[in-house]
């Protein structure tokens, strides 16, 4: 198994992409904490864990609150005997064209989905050094950190910000041993997509997406398990993105191309 015996926290893990997550690396041998605010959702996956042979704890946290996210961190430590993987799953998205954005929304989905990648990895990284004996960090990002997304600019800013901020992270943990790396999904569905992807979204999706289908959450599972462990040991500072050739595809869809 590819993470046997290791030691994860997967924030958001109670649900969509991060649930897939937890579950993932349970299969492949971890004990996870997942720290979320659905603690009733996050309790039925750490059942589901537990039912693999594996060690779950829910911790109820607020990935925005700094000293919520430091007491998380430090219980996550003590309750595993260890820290070998995060996972900067947890997110909130956005919708309204930007000029309409309020202080208060634009706040919230920082704070969610930048500010906390930040509380976490801090805290996280502290005891991964004292530690000495390396380890591994995953921050979800987007496809949308590159590709704009019309009526989400908080949260592409967010995404984009994960990313430059994991560049840095990744630079300055090297020398620990710690690797920082970003997952970017494409068009997935999950509780909260699930709804967005009408026949209508999915006919004008699948003329941008060269593989014409929509991911389901154990396909980016299985990325986030392949940066967690030994196979990207030389990975560090990237962005891993599964997304069907989305963001790669800049054809004309229904255009022919060298015709005479």
């Amino acid at each position: 198994m590819k993470l046997d015996g290791k030691k994860a926290i997967v924030t958001g893990g109670a649900a969509g992409i991060g649930r897939s997550i937890a579950l993932a690396f349970a299969d492949e041998g971890a004990d996870v904490v997942i720290a979320d605010v659905q603690t009733q959702k996050a309790k039925a996956v750490a059942d589901l864990i537990r039912g693999k042979g594996r060690n779950a704890t829910v911790i109820t946290c607020d990935v925005g609150d700094s000293q919520g996210v430091a007491e998380m961190v430090q219980a996550a430590f003590t309750t595993l005997g260890g820290l070998d993987i995060l996972v900067n799953n947890a997110s909130v998205i956005s919708s309204g064209v930007f000029w309409e954005v309020d202080d208060e929304s634009w706040n919230r989905i920082i704070r969610t989905n930048l500010s906390s990648v930040f509380y976490c990895t801090r805290a996280a990284a502290r005891l991964m050094i004292a530690q000495a004996t390396g380890g591994a960090i995953v921050n979800l990002s987007s496809i949308h950190a590159t590709l704009s997304e019309p009526n989400a600019g908080p949260y592409t800013a967010s995404k984009g910000g994960v990313e430059a901020m994991s560049r840095t992270m990744a630079t300055e943990l090297a020398p620990y041993r710690i690797r920082v790396n970003c997952l970017a999904p494409g068009a997935t569905y999950s509780e909260l997509t699930t709804p967005m992807y009408t026949e209508a979204v999915k006919a004008a999706l699948f003329q941008r997406v060269p593989m014409k289908e929509i991911a389901q959450p154990e396909w980016i599972a299985s990325g986030a398990v392949f940066l967690a462990s030994d196979d990207s040991r030389y990975m560090t500072g990237q962005v891993l993105t599964i997304d069907g050739g989305y963001t790669m595809d800049g054809s004309l869809p229904g255009a022919e191309y060298w015709t005479e």
